[in-house]
C-alpha cells in the first residue's frame, strides 16, 4: 500500500533585518571590506580581476544593491547572479569555501554576533545555490 503523498512545506520567508546598525551605509562598508579581502586573496583575486578589471566601483555598487536586497529586502537589486557566476572562468567548487571564509571574517569584525549570524546564514544559502547551479547539473530523462 502506498503512503499518502504530502506536500512539501514551503520555507518561511526571510524577513528584513531590523537593527539600528544595519542600513545601506553599513552594507556598503561590508561589501568594500569583503571585496578588499577577496581582491588580495591569491586564489580568488585573479579570478575577480580577470572579470572585473578596472570596473570595481560599479561592481561594488551592484553588490551593495544585492546585499541590501538580501538583508533589507528593499528590492534594490534586479540582476541575475547565477548567469553572472556561471560564465566565470577557473572557479572550482572549493573556491566557495574561501569566499565564505572571507565573508565570515569580514562580517564578524563589523557587527554584533546576532547580526553576523544572519549575514553568514544568507551568504551560505547563496553559496549553496550558486554551487548547485554551477557544478551540479541534473540530467533530463527522456
Amino acid at each position: 500500500m502506498n503512503a499518502p503523498r504530502t506536500r512539501p512545506v514551503p520555507p518561511e520567508p526571510e524577513l528584513p533585518v531590523d537593527h539600528p546598525l544595519i542600513d545601506r551605509s553599513f552594507i556598503a562598508r561590508l561589501v568594500r571590506a569583503f571585496y578588499g579581502r577577496v581582491r588580495s586573496d591569491p586564489r580568488l583575486g585573479p579570478i575577480f580581476a580577470a572579470e572585473i578589471a578596472d570596473s570595481w566601483e560599479p561592481h561594488l555598487e551592484k553588490m551593495t544593491d544585492f546585499w541590501c536586497a538580501v538583508i533589507l529586502k528593499n528590492g534594490a537589486y534586479s540582476g541575475r547572479p547565477v548567469p553572472a557566476h556561471v560564465r566565470l572562468k577557473g572557479i572550482v567548487e572549493e573556491d566557495f569555501g574561501i569566499w565564505l571564509h572571507h565573508f565570515h571574517m569580514t562580517i564578524s569584525g563589523l557587527c554584533p554576533p546576532e547580526v553576523a549570524t544572519i549575514f553568514v546564514d544568507r551568504a551560505e544559502r547563496i553559496a549553496r545555490s550558486l554551487k548547485l547551479a554551477m557544478f551540479f547539473k541534473l540530467e533530463r530523462s527522456s
